[in-house]
């Protein structure tokens, strides 16, 4: 597997839309997200933080517009735990305009925050529908959920290819970008994932918007496309890991209650469906 490059631009959606020179798209995507009607591009003030990086993962794309602190990120897989991460986010960006604009915190007036606006593009496979992910269902004991002082809601849509019609047709370069990543899992079928992506950026219809852009910037385009395949790909592996480690837990658990209670070697290994070495090895190491 390639080796994953964590830098922030590795992302295709990070590069069609938090890029100064492509503020049209995202004003295009951020009027989709909100049914607003803006039209002046240059409004759009970039605060995506470049260099950031909580828990393995990065701030994708942030602007300010009129008063409004959006924080969007793109999820090729499902991921719960976005709220926390958002708050992370979105502390960071709070403490830097607090510093930009001198506002006094410790003082006896209020000072005027921008809105936050939290957004999550998801367009993974796991068939997830468009929800409000929030904070407060993280604040749980035994199953009970905790009333909390600290609440964070984030909107998380669904942007495969046919999925969300209405805000896909609201934004083209959204719209195209989804058709793309379609494309790409097409290919991917009956060929390797680098000639899937190239194949896929040639095959980009001539009256896209984004054509010329992805034809333009093919390499680097190709480059972040298999980047991000090889990322998630890596995290499938690391959660399926992870239920194999919790699965032999439980096993060896097993194993040492029934050894434990006077059951024969034989019949737990019977019923553990492994070998009598094995559930030795594990009575020993418990």
């Amino acid at each position: 597997m390639a080796t994953i490059n964590r830098k922030h631009k590795d992302r295709l959606f990070s590069f069609l839309f938090g890029e100064k020179g492509r503020k049209e798209w995202t004003l295009s995507l951020y009027n989709a997200v909100n049914s607003t009607h803006y039209t002046d591009p240059d409004s759009i003030e970039f605060t995506t933080m470049e260099d950031a990086v909580y828990m393995g993962m990065k701030n994708d794309v942030s602007f300010l517009l009129c008063q409004v602190m959006n924080v969007y990120e793109q999820q090729s897989s499902y991921n719960p735990n976005m709220p926390v991460r958002q708050l992370m986010y979105a502390a960071k960006l709070y403490d830097k305009y607090i510093q930009q604009k001198k506002l006094n915190v410790y003082g006896k007036k209020l000072v005027e925050l921008p809105v936050p606006k939290l957004v999550a593009f998801y367009n993974g496979t796991e068939g997830m529908d468009d929800c409000i992910l929030k904070l407060s269902d993280a604040f749980t004991r035994g199953g009970e959920i905790r009333e909390a002082d600290i609440e964070v809601r984030v909107r998380m849509l669904n942007i495969n290819y046919g999925k969300n019609k209405s805000l896909l047709s609201s934004c083209r370069p959204l719209k195209e970008y989804s058709w793309l990543v379609e494309r790409i899992r097409e290919n991917q079928q009956t060929m390797g994932i680098e000639e899937a992506v190239d194949r896929a950026i040639l095959d980009v219809p001539e009256d896209f918007e984004t054509r010329e852009f992805l034809i333009g910037h093919r390499a680097e385009v190709k480059d972040m496309c298999i980047t991000e395949y090889n990322e998630a790909e890596t995290m499938q592996m690391i959660r399926e890991e992870g239920r194999e480690e919790g699965d032999l837990k439980r096993a060896m658990k097993t194993a040492y209650n029934m050894r434990k209670d006077g059951e024969p070697i034989d019949k737990i290994a019977r019923f553990l469906e492994v070998s009598p070495e094995m559930i030795l090895t594990w009575v020993e190491k418990i």
